[in-house]
């Protein structure tokens, strides 16, 4: 059976559920497919280009085309012409391979030399779009985002911000721990804005703008960055800021871009874990001209929340709960998304087993997916080193940059237990692996979907978690069939 090209289409809409917008427009957009027999071949704008889409999704590809063809797919990846001529920016988690590629560049600038050693390495590839249309993105909106008195001030501001109202609250500053709806309500009013007026909007996060900033001065065209962050730019969401702490060359630029920005009277939306006082070596220029406008904290949901965002989720999926199974849940401690990670196991449990969700399954779920109630003692780097000994490999290992599939899993395995045995960050588990936290909430939700999809890594999960218990002193009791 030959390649049709429509296992391409199928590959790219399931991408979609699994990357984030930056991903997928930075590195799966501009490739260009063409089928011929049963090799799919895939044209890279650059060398670099190909050699990072090689090492961080050749793999999945080739996976996702073999079951889009229903038989073994081979893809080669080449050198073409690029998707647009517009250069611009995105991330690079591959800091020696990244400073490889500046060491090739002659000629550049003195300031670059300047800059901060924190600030990671970028490439240039095509322009990503700010926020690509996402299979998922209706959800976030501010009809799905659930209001409780811990956030309803933070929604509001929201609403009046998308909206144009209220412009001496900007910029508007929103503040919550990891998993709170933060990203939800940015995605809300970047959504809010681009349908209901003509603003010019600019979405990117505290480390896409210092890695914009760095490409910009080392190729000259720091002209254009500035364009696109100030003159033509009428709304900007700028998420995780507190990123900038430390980095004082693209904390002066934040600062002047804000400025600018306040002066035209553009609207600024900002969020972080942190408030600007509270940034590690934040620039009290820049702390006071971050918390001018309004702040507006989201607190962790109480229990009417918890009991209205249960709720809400279900129905949107069409998943009856019995009586009793939300109250039972909502005793869950942790962020919305650990709720969410309760009732993902929930339904992946019921749909594997053949069986309705009962009171019997929310046990058995809540014992696979909370470990961490119990788990006393284990840190991160505990869970990481169990994972490889389960692997027969090493916790250095984990943390190389192959995307063998003999790694891949256990990786991906390794970084979602850490999730779920530690309070550690996202941040902190990206770290233990030399990547950056949005590659952990993508290896979360791959391995999320797996649960729900495959029965054989729901076995190896509930392996895992046996081992993780026993050292834990918890002893773990097996599903009921």
């Amino acid at each position: 059976m030959a390649c049709p090209p429509q296992v391409w289409d199928g590959v790219l809409r399931r991408l979609a559920h699994e990357l984030s917008p930056l991903a997928l427009s930075a590195w799966i957009t501009p490739l260009r497919a063409d089928a011929n027999g049963v090799v799919l071949h895939l044209s890279c704008p650059s060398a670099f280009h190909r050699e990072r889409v090689r090492e961080r999704f050749l793999g999945r590809i080739e996976e996702l085309a073999s079951e889009e063809a229903g038989e073994p797919i081979q893809v080669a990846l080449e050198i073409g012409a690029p998707h647009c001529a517009i250069a611009s920016i995105a991330p690079c988690d591959d800091i020696e391979t990244a400073r490889d590629a500046a060491r090739a560049r002659r000629g550049a600038p003195a300031s670059v030399r300047a800059l901060e050693p924190r600030t990671r390495s970028i490439a240039l590839v095509p322009e990503p779009a700010p926020l690509p249309p996402r299979p998922d993105l209706p959800q976030h909106t501010f009809a799905s985002f659930v209001v409780g008195p811990g956030n309803a001030l933070a929604r509001e501001a929201c609403v009046a911000l998308a909206q144009g109202r209220q412009l001496a609250m900007s910029p508007l500053y929103l503040v919550a721990s990891d998993g709170q709806g933060k990203t939800h309500l940015a995605a809300a009013v970047v959504g809010e804005a681009r349908e209901h007026s003509s603003a010019r909007v600019v979405f990117a996060s505290g480390e896409q703008f210092a890695n914009e900033l760095f490409a910009a001065i080392r190729s000259n065209r720091t002209a254009e960055f500035k364009a696109r962050y100030r003159r033509d730019c009428d709304l900007l969401v700028l998420e995780d800021v507190q990123f900038v702490g430390g980095k004082r060359q693209t904390q002066l630029e934040l600062l002047h871009t804000l400025e600018s920005l306040a002066q035209r009277g553009a609207r600024v939306l900002l969020t972080a874990e942190r408030l600007p006082k509270e940034i590690p070596d934040l620039d009290p220029r820049l702390a006071s001209r971050m918390a001018s406008g309004l702040c507006a904290e989201i607190e962790p949901p109480d229990a009417e929340l918890r009991r209205a965002i249960l709720r809400a989720k279900a129905a949107a999926g069409g998943v009856r709960l019995p009586p009793g199974a939300i109250e039972r849940l909502i005793a869950v401690p942790g962020s919305v998304r650990d709720l969410e990670a309760v009732l993902i196991q929930l339904v992946a449990s019921a749909s594997l087993l053949k069986r309705s969700i009962d009171l019997e399954l929310v046990e058995s779920a809540l014992r696979k997916m909370l470990p961490r109630l119990a788990a006393q003692g284990l840190d991160s780097e505990r869970v990481v080193e169990t994972v490889a000994t389960a692997f027969q490999t090493t916790p250095s290992a984990l943390a190389s940059r192959t995307r063998r599939r003999d790694v891949l899993m256990p990786r991906q395995l390794a970084m979602y237990l850490c999730t779920r045995y530690t309070d550690a960050s996202l941040q902190r588990i990206a770290q233990l692996f030399g990547r950056n936290h949005p590659s952990v909430a993508n290896a979360v939700r791959a391995v999320e979907r797996g649960l729900l999809e495959r029965a054989p890594l729901r076995y190896k999960v509930e392996a895992l978690i046996a081992r993780l218990d026993t050292l834990s002193g918890k002893p773990s009791k097996p599903a009921k069939r």
